[in-house]
């Protein structure tokens, strides 16, 4: 057999996966397999909706490498000191003995399409009938001059929540008295456009208790961000003094770095730092290129159901997937993955398959009850997921509208992770 980005199978030798339920091709004689790479909020979602909802009808396998897992909406709470790892931490156990669903912790390292088979790197295969692909993101390679992620133990991303979260907080709690904490911002797309800035606010936030003297330096490649009024609004509040950004007309696009001498260099300006946050261009997670399921650096999907333009029987969702208008984030992961499941559910027991809608709100915390959001609602067209309208916070609200911003945050965080785990 050839290999080929069509038909992989992957051979590297990758360990530390471990299967939490036999891997036991056609357990379900009979009954149509579908096969969830990814246990975020996209897999986990679509994975529990398609065992619920089909009442035993369609054998599903979910594959993740992470036995427990982080939420990355929520841990930039964690740094400031607003939440614990614990509190944004979740095991799989739910889906598999609530819902039926077969959790394999192991990584995906290839797809045969031809053959409708997903091969592990603990050696097993798991056959098919719809595969659904929901890998979140990985970093494009030299995206940052200097990093790579053999550096992240000394220049953190921290963009996949977990150990990269706490060895930044660690950081940042350890940073001399009036150091200088630096974020390299990604370009644009990117895994939830507020996150970056948010995270600056609570790193101000931590800081201001721990060592007020600190500074912190943006070097960001965009002309503009996510919600920028109301973080500059916020940063000039709470944290004024404290905060600056270099955007693309003063070098904030020209950066290297040296993990090694701790350093940033901005425009050929060298500026010696204490922490330095990277948060390198992304790209969609690897297992969706090793498929064959990208173009460029993302998987192109058809909006109505989120199957993928090479393969419609291989769905892709969440931050891996190019679908339109709607913002790389946890929110339009759990909504996609709803619509997903459902044409998925329908295809395969010739059940109703409800018209394609879309939602998604950002929040985002600045201080401590000071919390602001942004969101919208989406249809599917013929082109893409196309915006229907939104909605974002003002300059200038009360500080208590800004306080049941923050509530309905927390409330919503409770409903989506229940939502994904059960």
């Amino acid at each position: 057999m050839t290999l080929n980005r069509r038909r992989f199978l992957g051979t590297a030798a990758v360990t530390a996966g471990v299967l939490s339920a036999p891997a036991v091709l056609g357990a379900a004689h009979g009954r149509p397999k579908v096969v969830v790479i990814g246990g975020g909020a996209g897999g986990a979602t679509a994975a529990r909706y398609l065992a619920k909802d089909s009442d035993g009808m369609i054998d599903v396998t979910l594959i993740e490498p992470s036995r427990h897992y982080y939420t990355c909406f929520f841990s930039n709470l964690y740094l400031g000191d607003f939440r614990t790892m614990d509190s944004i931490g979740f095991s799989y156990g739910n889906l598999a003995s609530d819902y039926g669903i077969n959790v394999v912790h192991d990584w995906a390292v290839g797809v045969d399409r031809d053959t409708k088979m997903v091969t592990t790197a603990g050696g097993h295969e798991f056959a098919y009938d719809k595969l659904i692909v929901s890998p979140g993101i990985d970093f494009v390679d030299g995206a940052v001059p200097g990093w790579d992620v053999s550096a992240q133990a000394k220049m953190p991303h921290a963009y996949k929540a977990g150990s990269q979260t706490e060895l930044l907080r660690a950081q940042i709690e350890q940073m001399p008295e009036g150091g200088t904490f630096a974020m390299v911002a990604p370009p644009n797309p990117y895994r939830c456009p507020p996150g970056p800035y948010e995270r600056v606010s609570m790193v101000a936030h931590r800081l201001t208790q721990l060592n007020p003297t600190a500074k912190i330096l943006i070097a960001d490649p965009k002309e503009s961000f996510s919600k920028q009024g109301l973080f500059q609004e916020g940063w000039n509040r709470y944290y004024s003094g404290m905060i600056e950004r270099i955007g693309p007309d003063f070098g904030g696009g020209n950066v290297e770095v040296d993990p090694e001498a701790m350093t940033l260099t901005i425009d050929g300006s060298v500026e010696n730092v204490d922490v330095c946050n990277v948060i390198p261009a992304m790209k969609a997670g690897r297992i969706a290129d090793l498929a064959g399921l990208t173009e460029g650096n993302w998987a192109p999907v058809n909006a109505a159901d989120l199957s993928s333009k090479m393969d419609p029987d291989v769905h892709v969702l969440g931050d891996s997937a190019e679908q339109g208008d709607m913002p790389k984030s946890g929110f339009s992961a759990n909504s996609q993955a709803k619509v997903c499941a459902n044409a998925v559910r329908g295809q395969l027991t010739d059940s109703t398959i409800f018209p394609a809608r879309f939602s998604n709100t950002c929040w985002s915390l600045i201080a401590p009850d000071d919390s602001v959001k942004v969101g919208a609602t989406y249809e599917a067209t013929d082109e893409k997921i196309a915006r229907v309208d939104g909605f974002i916070s003002e300059v200038g609200e009360t500080l208590e509208v800004r306080e049941e911003t923050y509530q309905e945050a927390i409330g919503w965080y409770a409903g989506i992770t229940d939502d994904m785990f059960g």
